[in-house]
C-alpha cells in the first residue's frame, strides 16, 4: 500500500483500502465456499460406491436352513486387514445389533453403530443412511447401511459398508490450499489494479494540487494544465480567480499610491508654509505636519504590504539583501565606537527566499538592523534560516543595553521610544512587527547573546 503515495488517513487511501479489505474477505469466503462444494462432491461421490457395494451385500444375502449367508464379493481390498474398504451384516434383535457376518479388513474389529444411528435406519427401513464413523486403528470412515428384511429371517438385517475417508479430506485439504492461493494471488493482483487504477485516475488531480501550490509559493502565477475533461472547467475557475485576485490587488496598489500623493502634496506644502513662517505656531504646524507625514507613510506601507501578502506570488532572495544592508550600516554607522565602526557579521543560505516583495524584506530586515546599529556598542549579528514548512526566521542580535522583559511590549507599540535622546520616531520596530503581521508572521524581543536584544522575525518562506 505504500505504493500510493497518500498521507496518512486521506479519504482516498481509506477506500482504496476499505475496497483491498472486501475484496480479501469476498475471496476467502469464495475460497471456502469452493473447497465446501468440492469436499461435498466428492463424498457424494464416495457415498454412491458405498451405496453399491451395500446393495450388493443386501441383494447377495440368502438364508439357507435359518442360517444367513453373505454373498461372494470380489472387493479384494475387502480381504485385507485394514485395508480400509470393510463390511458388517448385523442381526437386529431386542434392540441390539449382533455381527453375523463381517468382511476379512476388519481382522478383529468391529464396525459399531451409535444407538442414534440405529434409530435413523431403524425409522426409514429399506433407505440407505450415510454416516461418519471411527474404524479400525481410529481411522475416519465414511459409511453407508441400510435395514432391510429377508424372507425367511426372523431379525431385521443390516448391511453396512464403510471406507477410510482420509484419502478424500486429503484431496479436499489440498483443492482448498490451491483455492485459497490461487484466490490471494487473484485478490493481490485486483487490490494491484486497484492501487494503479486510483494512482493513474487521480494524477491528474495531484497534478492540480502541485499547480496550485507552484502558485501559493510564487513559482507560477495560474494553471497551466492540460487536464481532462471533467477538471478543465475547475482549472479554468481557480485561474480567473487568481487573474481577479491579481486585479483586486493592482487595484489596491493603484488607489494606495493615489491616496499616498494626495496626501503628501498638501502636506509638502503645509511645511513648506510652516518652515517660512516663524512663531510658535509655525513650530506646532510643521511639527505636526511631520507627525502625520510619517503616519500617512507608515500606514500606506501596511496597506500596501496586505494587499501584496494575498498574492503570495512573488520571491525575494535574503542573501543579497542582507549582504546590502551590512554594507550600508557599516558605512552609516562608521563614526561609533570611537571611530571604529560597527562589525556586522551575518549569515544566510543561498537559496533561503522571501515569500513577499523586496521592498517589504528591506524595510523589515533594514528597520531591525538600523535598530541595532543605533543602540549597538561595536556588534551586530544577523543570521536567516529556514524555520519548517513555509517559515524562515530572521534573527538579529546586537550588544547595546538591550530591553528590560517588562518594557518589550511596549517598544512594539507605534510611536514608543526607550530614549528620547536617540534620534528616530519611534516607528522602527512598530512598523516590523505591523509588516511581519501582515504577511502572517510575528516578532519576538528576547535577550541577545551578546548582551544586548535580540529580535526575531518569523516570516513567511518561499518553497522550492
Amino acid at each position: 500500500m505504500m505504493l500510493l503515495g497518500f498521507r496518512k488517513r486521506s479519504l482516498v487511501r481509506r477506500l482504496v483500502l476499505l475496497a483491498a479489505s472486501w475484496t480479501l474477505i469476498v475471496l476467502l469466503a469464495a475460497g471456502a465456499f469452493l473447497t465446501a462444494q468440492f469436499r461435498d462432491a466428492a463424498i457424494r461421490r464416495f457415498d454412491q460406491s458405498l451405496a453399491v457395494l451395500t446393495d450388493d451385500l443386501y441383494a447377495g444375502s440368502a438364508v439357507e436352513d435359518g442360517v444367513l449367508k453373505a454373498p461372494f464379493l470380489t472387493d479384494i481390498r475387502a480381504t485385507r486387514a485394514y485395508s480400509g474398504r470393510y463390511w458388517t451384516i448385523f442381526a437386529q434383535r431386542n434392540g441390539s445389533l449382533r455381527a453375523v457376518e463381517r468382511s476379512r479388513s476388519l481382522f478383529d474389529s468391529d464396525l459399531m453403530l451409535s444407538t442414534a444411528q440405529v434409530d435413523r435406519l431403524t425409522a426409514d427401513p429399506g433407505k440407505t443412511q450415510f454416516f461418519d464413523m471411527h474404524g479400525p486403528q481410529d481411522k475416519p470412515l465414511r459409511a453407508a447401511a441400510i435395514l432391510a428384511r429377508l424372507p425367511n429371517y426372523p431379525d431385521p438385517v443390516v448391511f453396512i459398508a464403510a471406507e477410510d475417508r482420509s484419502p478424500i479430506d486429503a484431496d479436499a485439504d489440498r483443492f482448498g490450499r490451491i483455492t485459497i492461493f490461487a484466490l490471494l494471488l487473484l485478490g493481490a493482483g485486483l487490490i494491484l489494479a486497484i492501487v494503479v487504477q486510483v494512482r493513474f485516475g487521480l494524477q491528474p488531480i495531484f497534478r492540480l494540487r502541485r499547480e496550485i501550490a507552484d502558485v501559493r509559493r510564487g513559482k507560477a502565477e495560474r494553471l497551466a494544465g492540460p487536464y481532462p475533461v471533467e477538471l478543465e472547467p475547475l482549472a479554468e475557475e481557480l485561474n480567473g480567480l487568481l487573474a481577479h485576485n491579481q486585479e483586486v490587488v493592482e487595484r489596491q496598489r493603484t488607489h494606495v499610491g493615489n491616496l499616498a500623493h494626495a496626501l503628501k502634496t498638501p502636506l509638502s506644502v503645509m511645511l513648506t508654509e510652516a518652515s517660512q513662517q516663524g512663531g510658535s505656531l509655525a513650530e506646532v504646524v510643521e511639527r505636526q505636519a511631520q507627525t502625520m507625514r510619517e503616519q500617512v507613510d507608515h500606514h500606506l506601507r501596511r496597506a500596501r504590504a496586505a494587499a501584496r501578502s494575498q498574492t503570495s506570488g512573488e520571491r525575494t532572495p535574503v542573501e543579497p539583501i542582507l549582504d546590502e544592508l551590512a554594507v550600508t550600516l557599516e558605512r552609516i554607522f562608521q563614526d561609533k565606537n570611537d571611530g571604529r565602526g560597527v562589525e556586522i557579521d551575518w549569515r544566510c543560505p543561498e537559496d533561503l527566499c522571501f515569500q513577499g516583495e523586496r521592498q517589504d524584506f528591506m524595510e523589515l530586515a533594514g528597520n531591525v538592523m538600523e535598530n541595532a546599529g543605533k543602540w549597538s556598542k561595536a556588534r551586530i549579528r544577523a543570521e536567516a534560516k529556514p524555520d519548517g514548512e513555509g517559515k524562515m526566521l530572521l534573527t538579529v542580535d546586537d550588544d547595546g543595553p538591550g530591553i528590560p522583559p517588562e518594557q518589550r511590549a511596549q517598544a512594539l507599540k507605534r510611536g514608543q521610544r526607550m530614549d528620547e535622546h536617540t534620534p528616530g520616531t519611534g516607528l522602527g520596530l512598530s512598523i516590523v512587527d505591523e509588516l511581519a503581521r501582515a504577511y502572517g508572521g510575528s516578532v519576538t524581543l528576547d535577550d541577545s547573546p551578546l548582551g544586548g536584544l535580540r529580535v526575531v522575525l518569523s516570516l513567511p518562506r518561499a518553497e522550492g
